[in-house]
């Protein structure tokens, strides 16, 4: 029986996932790295420490036989290699806001209709793109010494198999793909004096792209959310995925390249050969995370979720923003800040977990609205990630979506989407939608216990616009 490998590059760490053609997990490891915010706002890690703990993770997982590897990553961050291959600076991350300007510089010299036309999306400021400008306009030196560019898990590609080349779902964040076309937008390059030279060969997903040094095919994988999508199978119509990860993605796969014309929700191109459309806020898993380290006293998850659970649904009024990084969808707002808001004597560190959760939430229907308004139907909703794990949360969406809230048999996440993808490019199965029907299962279900959360909703979108103009100030 053959073996797969799925490799995930992600932003606190990486994971491995060795799994067989039935989709079952035979063995998995992870390893943690290093998170650099040298600035406020900025978002940056050494792409060294990733290679090395796909290398520790590697030698745990010590597999001699395998059939295929798939790759996949945070998405946008931009791998700086100078003529010798040698890492120029710490990569700049997706969750980095450093580059508001050059998104407007990209603006004024293309047009900002026209940049939407070719890449079905508006610059923004995690995207490579404005990181390169902003490179070019901050660091001459090192934008001089530049060779090429690859995206965080196209650097383990190179690493793997001394090839550099991408794909086209990753490819698509990088604010330089024609969407529509599935292929680097040379007219954009040329307007923005960037050389094409710098930037590596797009295939599709399933497609391999070389061998490691002992013969193994390595696919083109997928960014994090095309990957994690396979995973979960949303690689047809009808079926929309939430991923509760650092991030926050609420993702439906469309059969046209259709974009939001204000561009709040992202329109790339998916590992299935045709495109996805995706909501995605920058602090959700991650916003619990904080709330963890910063003002929990040693509780863990399941202890906040516990507490959270004795507060009625509204938390007494309090609300949670969790702008914690700035904003993506549905504001395209780097300035937008968290806070509490509403807080009484009466509110208990129980209403603080509680409004946690449901702040995160309101982020996701947020997304939720955009993808309905690009025609996105489902009858149940796939969670994954982390905070899948929790039934109060996995109720709280139930609840908000008006829809039934399932997990999976096997959410491993992006690195089983990976595999997956590995197993389609060396012939397990004909296509991805096959390969989906084969691996991806039901495994638990909560539906919408009628619970009206509209008027928090609102009160929630209503503090954003307080606060928004003295943000800026």
């Amino acid at each position: 029986m053959a073996k797969l490998l799925g490799i995930d590059v992600g932003t606190s760490g990486c994971k491995v996932l060795l799994i067989d053609e039935t989709g079952k997990v035979l063995k998995q490891a992870s390893a943690e790295y290093p998170l650099s915010v040298p600035r406020p706002l900025w978002s940056e890690q050494n792409p060294e420490d990733w290679w090395a703990g796909v290398q520790q993770c590697l030698a745990e997982i010590n597999e001699p036989a395998i059939d295929g590897i798939g790759v996949t990553g945070q998405m946008h961050g931009a791998v700086l290699l100078d003529a010798n291959d040698e890492v120029i600076r710490p990569a700049i991350l997706w969750n980095d806001q450093r580059t508001t300007a050059e998104c407007r510089e990209i603006d004024d010299v293309i047009g900002a209709d026209q940049v939407k036309a070719i890449t079905c999306n508006p610059p923004l400021t995690g995207f490579q793109a404005p990181k390169l400008l902003w490179l070019r306009n901050n660091e001459l030196s090192n934008y001089q010494k530049v060779h090429s560019l690859l995206l965080p898990k196209d650097y383990i590609r190179f690493k793997l198999t001394g090839v550099k080349a991408t794909e086209v779902s990753d490819a698509s964040g990088t604010g330089l793909f024609d969407v529509p076309k599935r292929a680097w937008s040379e007219s954009m390059m040329n307007q923005l004096e960037l050389s094409a030279d710098l930037f590596p060969p797009a295939f599709e997903s399933s497609v391999v792209t070389g061998h490691t040094q002992s013969g193994v095919p390595v696919v083109g994988g997928g960014g994090d959310q095309a990957a994690g999508a396979v995973g979960t199978g949303a690689v047809v119509g009808g079926v929309i995925s939430v991923s509760l990860g650092t991030s926050g993605v609420v993702f439906t796969a469309i059969d046209s390249p259709k974009y939001d014309p204000s561009g709040a929700a992202h329109t790339f191109c998916h590992a299935n050969g045709a495109w996805h459309a995706m909501g995605v806020m920058l602090s959700c898993g991650g916003a619990l995370r904080w709330y963890r380290d910063t003002l929990c006293a040693g509780m863990n998850y399941d202890a906040i979720g516990s507490e959270a659970e004795s507060v009625p649904p509204g938390c007494d009024g309090l609300t949670f923003l969790p702008y914690l990084t700035g904003e993506r969808c549905p504001h395209n707002d780097p300035f937008a800040r968290a806070a509490f808001a509403g807080m009484t004597l009466g509110h208990s560190h129980a209403h603080l977990s509680r409004a946690v959760f449901e702040g995160v939430s309101f982020g996701l229907l947020d997304g939720m609205d955009l993808l309905k308004g690009l025609g996105a139907t489902a009858e149940e909703i796939r969670v994954t990630s982390g905070g899948a794990k929790s039934d109060l949360w996995l109720q709280i969406l139930a609840d908000l979506f008006g829809k039934k809230c399932v997990t999976l048999e096997c959410d491993e996440g992006p690195a089983y989407g990976a595999a997956i993808l590995a197993g389609v490019g060396v012939g397990i199965w004909p296509d991805v939608e096959s390969a989906c029907k084969a691996t991806v299962k039901v495994r638990h279900s909560v539906s919408p216990s009628g619970v009206d959360y509209l008027p928090s909703y609102r009160r929630y979108r209503e503090f954003y616009s307080q606060t928004r103009d003295w943000n800026r100030h």
